[in-house]
């Protein structure tokens, strides 16, 4: 497995941290979104322990909105809002067609034409796109998939098992 974190990945939280959290994930997808409030519960709880990898792997398959969600997200990485636009696409998953995407970048004081004209560069698709890519070399084939310092999460992130299982990396 190679989820080695560049200054690529978009990460929250302390570089050194001890425990590390990587998730791949859909932005249309419902149970990401689940994932999402546990996720900020859990940095909540753990502070400056954890480090908070997010990882774009649209399912395309499903979801037809998951790309340009995730180059919404990217292009917003461009003016320094990735985590703001991250936040507003899994809270109002439900409408993610570009007119929205459009609403929500102003919505969080992108520079509206610069993201517009980001929107199409090449390097954000490529970003999705090795995102997307070390997903599948990992194994990742559905979302959200979790990776805890290195190693597949195998449990139930839906209950108190990964919070549980990421303080018990603490003792």
């Amino acid at each position: 497995m190679n989820l080695h974190v560049t200054n690529q990945d978009h990460v929250q939280g302390p570089a050194d941290a001890p425990v590390e959290l990587i998730e791949y994930a859909d932005y249309q997808c419902p149970y990401c979104k689940k994932a999402f409030y546990i996720v900020k519960d859990i940095q909540q709880k753990m502070g400056d322990k954890l480090k908070f990898v997010f990882r774009n792997f649209p399912l395309t398959d499903v979801h037809q909105y998951a790309v340009h969600a995730a180059l919404a997200a990217e292009a917003a990485s461009g003016q320094d809002k990735f985590w703001e636009m991250h936040d507003i696409l899994l809270e109002n998953q439900r409408e993610l067609d570009d007119a929205h995407l459009i609403e929500y970048a102003r919505e969080i004081g992108l520079d509206v034409h610069l993201f517009e004209k980001d929107f199409g560069k090449d390097e954000y698709f490529q970003k999705v796109k090795s995102d997307y890519e070390s997903g599948e070399k990992n194994g990742v084939e559905g979302t959200p998939t979790f990776f805890v310092n290195g190693q597949r999460f195998e449990g139930n992130w839906m209950s108190n098992e990964l919070i549980e299982y990421l303080e018990s990396l603490l003792k």
